[in-house]
């Protein structure tokens, strides 16, 4: 597989952001993670100071597993489409609050159990982890290479942000998986409540991923192989994105449980991809407290959202647009002298 090398936000204007904080007038170190959000963005951006964010993408990516017919979410599998079709509706909460964060949506259907017209979807569902594999190799390929053809559709077209986001029923249960796996965490240390599941549903989550796991396990260093074992296209072509927009150099908002489990099989195929993205808001689901950890990324916000359609992203999106106007207008002391 052809991955170019990540070249890494620019230190140069870093620095240049670092040291002109420094001549605010304001307290030392007063605007705290504000002025560390525009510093990142004038890295990524390789300019100082840096614009804000004006052409916001966020990417939902859909697909349906076959692992929910365990009984591991509040939701039956054929709730996904109806999911769906409210982002396009513009009635979920993510479509609701875009606009607001000057963001707009793109829904890429990589494995709705339906037929699609989307060109890059992949197959109709993905395999019930726990007793077979979730793609096939090709699949696999196929849709993590949808992931990067997507992004660069999107900054071919001026996307300036990405926020790669999910929406699939069983989905969190197949991210558990691979964020147990790729930490050594043991199955009930990764599971929480996802959809808003009972206790009894919390109990064949965690037996689902615990017989997933045991047949993810001997690929923990193959990260495709642990795609298509216990991943499913959604997580293939999520993947893609991460990678590619590190290659396109552009900046990313992480969100989300799928999106994090995502990342950190990114993070293996491409070693230096984590520096373009900013890890959005802290989730209450345990594995990706665990793949944020893997990652050393930070959360700007604490929203105790568990949603993983971009929703706690797009909250965010304002702060950097905050942090990139203080950056460029705040008056410097020498201005006041």
């Amino acid at each position: 597989m052809d991955i170019p090398a990540i070249t890494p936000p620019d230190a140069e204007f870093h620095r240049a952001a670092v040291a002109r904080h420094a001549e605010l007038a304001v307290p030392l170190g007063g605007l705290g993670r504000l002025a560390e959000l525009g510093c990142w963005l004038a890295a990524a951006q390789g300019a100082c100071p840096p614009l804000p964010p004006a052409r916001p993408r966020v990417v939902v990516v859909a697909a349906d597993h076959g692992i929910a017919a365990a009984g591991v979410s509040r939701h039956p599998g054929s709730a996904t489409l109806g999911q769906v079709q409210s982002v396009r509706e513009h009635t979920a909460p993510v479509s609701v609050l875009a606009p607001v964060s000057g963001a707009s949506i793109r829904v890429l259907d990589v494995g709705l159990d339906h037929d699609s017209p989307d060109p890059h979807h992949v197959r109709r569902g993905s395999g019930r982890i726990d007793r077979e594999d979730a793609l096939t190799a090709e699949e696999t390929e196929q849709a993590f290479a949808a992931g990067r053809a997507v992004v660069d559709e999107e900054v071919d077209a001026g996307a300036d942000l990405l926020i790669p986001a999910s929406l699939g029923v069983g989905a969190t249960t197949a991210a558990s998986t691979l964020v147990s796996a790729l930490s050594g965490a043991e199955p009930v240390a990764v599971i929480g409540r996802g959809s808003g599941i009972d206790d009894q549903g919390w109990m064949r989550k965690a037996a689902a991923v615990r017989d997933a796991l045991r047949r993810a396990k001997p690929h923990v260093r193959d990260p495709l192989a642990l795609l298509r074992t216990a991943g499913g296209t959604d997580l293939a072509a999520l993947t893609g994105i991460l990678v590619q927009a590190a290659v396109r150099r552009t900046p990313v908002l992480v969100d989300g449980l799928v999106v994090g489990a995502a990342a950190m099989i990114a993070d293996d195929l491409s070693p230096g991809a984590r520096a373009w993205w900013l890890a959005a808001q802290r989730s209450p689901e345990p594995a990706m407290a665990l793949a944020l950890t893997h990652l050393s990324l930070t959360p700007v916000l604490d929203l105790d959202l568990r949603t993983g359609d971009g929703t706690g992203a797009v909250a965010v999106l304002p702060l950097l647009q905050m942090a990139a106007r203080v950056l460029a207008e705040t008056a410097t002391l020498a201005d006041l002298a």
